[in-house]
C-alpha cells in the first residue's frame, strides 16, 4: 500500500468516456484523450468515474474502457479505475474483472441509489471489497445523501489497512480542510473541490482528481507546480483562470462540457451518451472564452 502512497499524487484527472453517435464506446477517442493528457504532463488518470459518465457503462463496457486506458498509458502514470455501483458484490466483481490489469487503485463511491447504509454497514463494504480484491482503495464520497464524515473516513482508513484515501467531493472546502485535519499523514486525501483547487493544495491536499484538471489539463499541472515551488503570485493567476473555465463547465451536464473543452483543444473526446445533452450555444460560448482568456490557442477536434 505503500507504492500507491508514493506513486498517487498530484493532477490525476479523470478521463472523459468517448462515445459515438450510437452511445457507443469510441476506443480511438479514448487513445486520443490519453495521449492529449498525458502530453499535458499529468501525474496520473482515471477512467470509469463520474466525468467519465462510469454510472451508464456495463460491465464489460467498464472492462473495455479499462483495459483500452492502461493500454494507451502504458505505465507511464499511474491508473485508478473507477467503481460506480450499488451493491457489495457488484463492485467486487469489477474489481476482479480487472485484477489482471496495471491499475494503481480503485476509486469506489458508496452505494448512489437512494437507500442509505448504516455506518457499519458502510465499514464492512469497503472491508469486503479490500480483502477480496486485494486492490488498494480511494473512496469516492460524492454522494450526498450517503456522505461519509469526516470521522467515518478516519474509522475506515484505521480498520481497514487496504482503504488508502479519499476523494473529496461535495463542493465544500472546509470539508477538505476538516479530513487533512483529523487523518493520518499517511492518507491520501485527494480534492475534487474543482473551484478551489489553489487552497486545498497549500492546505496539504495529495492533489485532485476532478473534472477541471481533464478540461484545463496544462493550467492545472501550472497550478500544482506552482504551489510546490510556493510562487503564491502565479498560483492566484492561474486560480482565477480556471475558475472562470470551472464556472463554464460546471453544470448537469459537466461531462458533456468537460468533452466540448478538449475538443476545442484539438482533442476529439466524443459525444456524452444520451439521456445526458450536449453543451447549450450559451455554454459552448462560456467555455470558449474561458479558455481563450487562459491563452489557449482554439482548434477543433480532427
Amino acid at each position: 500500500m505503500s507504492q500507491v502512497r508514493d506513486r498517487l499524487f498530484g493532477i490525476v484527472p479523470p478521463t472523459t468516456t468517448a462515445f459515438d453517435a450510437a452511445g457507443e464506446i469510441d476506443e480511438a477517442g479514448i487513445r486520443a484523450q490519453v495521449r492529449f493528457l498525458l502530453g499535458a504532463g499529468v501525474h496520473g488518470l482515471a477512467a470509469g468515474g463520474s466525468t467519465g459518465e462510469g454510472h451508464t457503462l456495463d460491465h464489460e463496457e467498464f472492462v473495455r474502457l479499462m483495459e483500452t486506458t492502461v493500454d494507451e498509458v502504458a505505465g507511464r502514470v499511474p491508473v485508478v479505475a473507477g467503481i460506480i455501483v450499488d451493491s457489495t458484490r457488484d463492485a467486487i466483481r469489477r474489481a476482479r474483472s480487472i485484477a489482471h490489469l496495471d491499475v494503481v487503485a480503485l476509486q469506489v463511491t458508496p452505494v448512489h441509489y437512494l437507500f442509505k447504509p448504516s455506518d457499519d454497514a458502510m465499514v464492512e463494504h469497503f472491508r469486503r471489497l479490500a480483502g477480496e480484491t486485494g486492490k488498494p482503495i480511494l473512496i469516492y464520497n460524492v454522494v450526498p445523501w450517503v456522505y461519509l464524515s469526516p470521522q467515518l473516513l478516519y474509522r475506515i482508513f484505521r480498520e481497514v489497512p487496504g482503504v488508502v484515501g479519499v476523494k473529496q467531493s461535495a463542493g465544500d472546502l472546509k470539508r477538505v480542510a476538516d479530513l487533512l485535519f483529523i487523518t493520518e499523514p499517511e492518507d491520501l486525501v485527494f480534492t475534487a473541490v474543482d473551484a478551489l483547487l489553489y487552497p486545498a493544495f497549500m492546505l496539504g491536499a495529495h492533489g485532485t482528481i476532478a473534472a477541471l484538471p481533464t478540461a484545463a489539463p496544462h493550467a492545472c499541472v501550472a497550478l500544482w507546480d506552482a504551489c510546490q515551488a510556493g510562487d503564491h503570485a502565479r498560483a492566484k493567476e492561474l486560480h482565477l483562470q480556471l475558475l472562470r473555465v470551472w464556472n463554464a463547465i460546471e453544470a448537469d451536464n459537466l461531462p458533456a462540457c468537460t468533452k466540448y473543452a478538449l475538443t476545442l483543444q484539438g482533442c476529439a473526446a466524443g459525444l456524452p451518451r444520451p439521456p445526458m445533452h450536449a453543451p447549450s450555444e450559451t455554454q459552448k460560448k462560456n467555455i470558449r472564452e474561458a479558455l481563450q482568456a487562459m491563452g489557449v490557442s482554439l482548434q477543433t477536434a480532427a
